[in-house]
């Protein structure tokens, strides 16, 4: 991309934190959104923002080329527009996350929550969950119920904050505790519609919202569609979870594809629409992912067990409820009879299962589906 090249005078700290030159960027993309919206449609948007400033101009600006760069030329950093808890961190900072470095993704973007809430967790594996702003009851409860088991087992899940499947999966990581990353199309100071103002709150107070418009840019559907490129190099794995065979619901995917990401797809009923997406997906040759257990596999086969515990040992509490169910007690009423703790025990045979450490018997039982010993090379668990 031609607009990371910087001349030292650009790369004066301005607003928020980030360089002259990236704040500059930012706000170009809000000066040009609504041509944006006309003149970045389908494949043209993604081609369009690897474009330098001055080639963007030229590209989109039309009979006010002359005019928008004039005004670019007098660009002042500390007149952008901030908001209380809101930063900004560029492609020159270290605390930028890593998994964009080498990505046509955007130089800055604006965080409100921790910036840690976005740095740290991209040290460990990152799995966005995408798919219809139409889904259907299913899909919203395969969305939510993947990011549940995921966030237990110290995943990311990242996303937009669309309706449909993106904010059951934020919903359902939150219900783990552990809200994850959200990319937004617009200011992340921007609230959003009553339907999603508390999960936009909730997701903000325990993770983060990111966007690389200013704030105070309410969202534009161009900048939705650059928001899952975002979405797409942040994640290690993108699953589609319900969506229609269209570019709008398989841009995410798409996009991953051409990262050289990996994809999966959550099958559905052949006879539905929304789910002739996936299905294309993994006709192509997609991933087939039918619960936490299926990408956790994946992300094992990507040798990424040991980010998922502290050593190469199973967790202690999860390995005694292991031993347990092994010895007979394969019900959460026998343990609770045999002394458990009810709510741990309950949790801990969960954990177990999305690990693929266990698996449901006749009548509820649970059976091992491996040895202890060779769960103990297992990195999925959780302290």
């Amino acid at each position: 991309m031609t607009h990371d090249s910087q001349a030292p005078e650009d790369l004066r700290t301005g607003a928020g934190g980030a360089c002259e030159r990236c704040l500059r960027r930012s706000w170009l993309l809000a000066l040009l959104s609504a041509r944006l919206e006309y003149r970045g449609r389908e494949g043209r948007l993604l081609e369009l923002l690897q474009l330098s400033d001055e080639q963007l101009v030229q590209a989109v600006g039309g009979r006010r080329r002359v005019e928008l760069r004039e005004r670019l030329s007098h660009f002042d950093p500390d007149a952008m527009s901030t908001a209380p808890g809101v930063a900004a961190v560029c492609r020159h900072d270290r605390r930028y996350p890593r998994a964009l470095l080498d990505t046509p993704g955007p130089p800055m973007l604006h965080v409100a929550g921790s910036l840690e809430a976005l740095c740290a967790p991209t040290e460990r594996p990152v799995v966005a969950i995408v798919g219809s702003e139409r889904a259907s009851d299913y899909g919203r409860e395969m969305a939510a119920s993947l990011a549940r088991g995921l966030s237990a087992s110290e995943i990311t899940v990242a996303g937009t904050l669309c309706d449909g499947i993106a904010a059951a999966a934020h919903a359902g990581a939150l219900e783990a505790g552990a809200p994850g990353i959200a990319v937004l199309g617009g200011g992340v100071d921007v609230a959003f519609a009553a339907r999603r103002r508390r999960l936009y709150e909730a997701v903000r107070a325990g993770g983060c919202l990111v966007g690389e418009l200013p704030c105070g840019m309410r969202a534009r559907r161009w900048a939705l569609r650059a928001a899952e490129r975002i979405v797409a190099a942040l994640a290690r794995l993108t699953v589609v979870v319900e969506a229609e065979d269209r570019a709008r619901d398989l841009g995410c995917a798409r996009i991953a594809s051409a990262l050289g990401r990996s994809v999966a797809a959550i099958p559905g009923r052949v006879t539905s629409p929304l789910s002739s997406g996936a299905h294309t997906l993994l006709r192509e040759g997609a991933c087939l992912v039918r619960g936490p257990a299926d990408v956790l596999e994946l992300l094992c086969g990507q040798e990424t067990r040991a980010v998922h515990t502290r050593g190469d040992r199973l967790a202690a509490r999860l390995r005694h409820t292991l031993e347990r169910v092994g010895a007979g007690l394969d019900t959460p009423e026998r343990l609770a009879a045999a002394g458990e703790d009810l709510g741990a025990t309950l949790l801990a045979l969960a954990e177990l299962e999305l690990l693929g450490l266990l698996a449901r018997g006749d009548g509820g039982r649970y059976v091992p589906r491996e040895t202890l010993d060779a769960s103990q090379r297992c990195g999925g668990a959780i302290r």
